[in-house]
């Protein structure tokens, strides 16, 4: 009898080795190594149902189909996926627990059942009756959604040749496994080996297919890195569980664009959608403010989106000041403050500085840097800023003032929610059809500081 041969794979990123490390060479976690089998040197036959016997086409040869995509009748999800779901791919959800990947995955399943698609919901985790009590939660009825509380992938892919559906949903891929493997599921190998197995599916028999996936502690996707690069679309579900706003996010798209965001409200029947986001951001934001709040336009995707930036600015009896960003970049908010200390003499030196988005709401793009100085800026000299000014820029080393793309939209936005007047990079210009709301230029940062408040200025006087 031939010894087992074992190697030992790194749980997080795939990294392989034939001893026991402790900490991964390749992504520096420790303890992540588990031991699993190696395949025997045998070469198993070949699956004839996964070989393409198809030869090279001309590509203007090639014929498109006419239903390429299925709406999924969620215009947020819709938005996410680049018009809706396209024939023939692999979809990878992820999120925290208990974040809501299910619940919109089942609301799919019964909006797209009800529109004549076949679906097959494949519940690795969930027997039939949870799955059950959610639909009936959710108000889900169809005649064309099938439920198969099944891990065993063999027997979820005999399942797919007999009911023939548009749709599979996997929840989730850490929880099936192939008898083709002798590790345990949710190993590096069983996910690698499992997501190939949907991917050859999806593509050879034109199935659109949706797996849910675990995320680390870190937030990212559990499992080896290539799971992303296997599938044709990643989205994050994102938001706090405590809360009951969501954020769904495509950072891949092979068929769309991966910066737009969906929005939903989680209540008691499920998700709903949020159709003006921005209202929902401001709903909380008085008419009588405090300092060191503010307005930004930023943009998500093909949409602005307003939200308010708050700050906190005081002084520390320790020796180091705190410095604490929730939403923005960090570094990006250290680099504000050196402009800030630099460019406009604020000594920020010995006081803790707190920056924060209200809502929950993750802000990259640089338009937002504005807000932040002026946020910090006001908060120090406990100066107000007018609560129906919009902040818009972009700040660089020097103080000066950039432009940010798609102005027009950012400032017709916030027009249609009320908002009087907008601070905007004195580059970008000012569009002509904008009417009915006061724009003011700002070439520089303490341009826009003096502007930003009260007609007498004093926080320019006071800096």
């Amino acid at each position: 009898m031939s010894k087992l041969k074992t190697k030992w794979i790194c749980q997080e990123c795939g990294y392989e080795t034939a001893g026991y490390l402790g900490k991964c060479p390749e992504c520096s976690t420790w303890g992540s190594l588990v031991e699993e089998i190696q395949q025997s040197s045998s070469r198993k036959p070949v699956n004839a149902d996964f070989l393409n016997l198809q030869k090279p086409s001309l590509l203007n040869e090639i014929e498109l189909s006419k239903e390429i995509r299925m709406s999924t009748n969620i215009s947020e999800f819709d938005r996410v996926l680049g018009g809706g779901l396209v024939q023939g791919s692999l979809v990878l959800i992820a999120g925290d627990p208990g974040i809501g990947k299910s619940t919109i995955l089942l609301q799919t399943s019964g909006l797209l059942s009800k529109n004549g698609k076949k679906i097959l919901y494949v519940s690795a985790e969930e027997s039939s009756n949870q799955i059950k009590l959610r639909a009936d939660r959710l108000n889900i009825k169809t005649e064309s959604l099938y439920i198969y509380p099944q891990t065993n992938l063999e027997l979820i892919k005999k399942e797919i040749d007999d009911i023939k559906p548009d749709v599979v949903v996997v929840d989730s891929i850490q929880a099936i496994y192939t008898q083709n493997m002798p590790s345990s599921a949710g190993s590096v190998s069983q996910i690698r080996e499992c997501c190939n197995f949907l991917m050859q599916t999806a593509k050879n028999e034109n199935i659109t297919v949706i797996v849910v996936g675990h995320v680390t502690k870190d937030g990212n996707i559990a499992g080896p890195k290539v799971l992303e690069h296997m599938v044709d679309t990643v989205i994050y579900f994102e938001g706090d569980k405590y809360k009951s706003y969501r954020l769904l996010r495509a950072v891949k798209n092979r068929f769309g664009n991966t910066s737009e965001v969906g929005i939903f409200e989680m209540g008691a029947s499920g998700l709903t959608e949020v159709l003006n986001p921005s209202e929902l951001f401001l709903n909380e934001h008085s008419e009588i403010t405090t300092p060191g709040s503010v307005i930004i336009a930023t943009n998500e995707g093909t949409r602005p989106l307003l939200v308010e930036i708050q700050a906190l600015v005081g002084t520390t009896p320790y020796p180091s000041p705190r410095r604490v960003a929730n939403g923005v970049d960090f570094s990006r908010v250290l680099q504000i403050l050196a402009v800030l200390e630099k460019r406009v003499g604020l000594n920020l030196s010995k006081q803790d500085v707190y920056v924060n988005v209200i809502g929950g709401v993750e802000i990259s793009e640089p338009a937002a840097d504005l807000g932040i100085a002026l946020a910090v800026a006001t908060c120090a000299r406990d100066v107000m800023v007018d609560t129906h000014t919009v902040i818009i820029g972009e700040i660089g080393l020097s103080g000066e003032i950039r432009a940010v793309n798609n102005i027009e939209k950012r400032i017709t936005e916030a027009q249609k929610l009320g908002f009087k007047k907008a601070i905007i990079p004195n580059a970008n210009g000012i569009p002509a059809n904008i009417k009915g709301i006061e724009i003011i230029k700002a070439k520089r940062l303490i341009d826009a500081i003096t502007a930003c408040v009260s007609k007498d200025g004093r926080l320019g006087k006071k800096l």
